[in-house]
């Protein structure tokens, strides 16, 4: 279910009320016992709480900091906030008539994520499009869909790429197969200029755009495309991000993660440099009459 999958907060929260538990020398049973006379406590509540599954009240999380020793000071005030912080509501709430429910997750770390490398077989990564080549898309993904949710959705997509003009936007590497440049989505005109919306980006210094051309032959990302979300600090591990029509997936695994590096590695490795990407991108655009 779309709704057991930890936010950023909530991730940065668990992992840090986990680590005061194990020092303070508890484990999830005992904390549930000291804590019952408080309120609604078991050993599962404490359980899910460390592994991000539910939002936790800041009062629950001050209960738990006096159990483990906590005192009052900077550490103990930065996580109760954090906690008042994961129960408010993302700018995409006003989205909630037409966002389905698996992509939530993913608004919530892109707003805090610092590096974002992509790798897609078939198209232009969605923080990247042009209305007319994501309309398109969203055409061909929900034929059903009354022209207004398309808008909405357009829409939708358009702010996700707001993150992009904020002071510190993130780190971006996209990796494309070349049949995600030559597939004209939405008609010869609008393929021109989502691959010139892409050449103009990849000569932004905080990008970096790279094609695999067919010459290179298989590869590993001919499967499935994939995205590796990083965050600033040492606290918050990677996160993969793997997307379907109807539902998507969140890997945090540390060795599943840990692979997907090292198949971006690989790709990085048999892709064109960045200089000759956009010489290819160019003569595709060119090509396009």
């Amino acid at each position: 279910m779309p709704g057991r999958y930890p936010t950023v907060r909530r991730r940065r929260l668990a992992g840090e009320l986990k680590r005061l538990r194990i020092a303070a020398g508890l484990t999830g049973e005992q904390v549930a016992e000291r804590l019952a006379p408080l309120g609604r406590w078991s050993a599962s509540k404490v359980s899910r709480i460390e592994t991000g599954q539910v939002a936790v009240h800041h009062g629950d999380v001050a209960d738990l900091l006096d159990l483990y020793g906590l005192a009052d000071g900077p550490a103990r005030g930065e996580l109760i906030e954090i906690a008042r912080e994961s129960g408010k509501r993302g700018w995409w709430q006003s989205y909630r008539d037409v966002l389905p429910g698996h992509i939530t997750p993913i608004l919530d770390f892109e707003a805090e994520t610092s590096a974002m490398r992509f790798m897609h077989n078939q198209l232009v990564p969605g923080l990247l499009q042009t209305p007319d080549y994501a309309r398109a898309l969203i055409r061909s993904c929900r034929p059903e869909a009354p022209a207004e949710e398309v808008d909405r959705l357009v829409e939708l997509r358009l702010d996700r790429q707001k993150l992009l003009e904020r002071a510190d936007p993130p780190q971006l590497w996209v990796i494309l197969d070349e049949a995600a440049i030559r597939r004209p989505v939405g008609g010869v005109q609008a393929m021109r200029s989502q691959l010139n919306r892409l050449l103009e980006r990849a000569v932004d210094p905080g990008t970096v755009v790279q094609v695999i051309p067919f010459t290179a032959g298989e590869h590993t990302g001919l499967d499935m495309p994939f995205t590796i979300l990083s965050f600033p600090g040492d606290d918050d591990p990677d996160v993969v991000y793997l997307e379907q029509h109807t539902t998507a997936c969140y890997v945090e695994d540390e060795g599943d993660v840990k692979l997907y590096n090292v198949y971006f590695d690989h790709l990085r490795a048999s892709a064109l440099g960045p200089r000759e990407s956009r010489a290819l991108i160019n003569e595709v655009t060119k090509e396009l009459t």
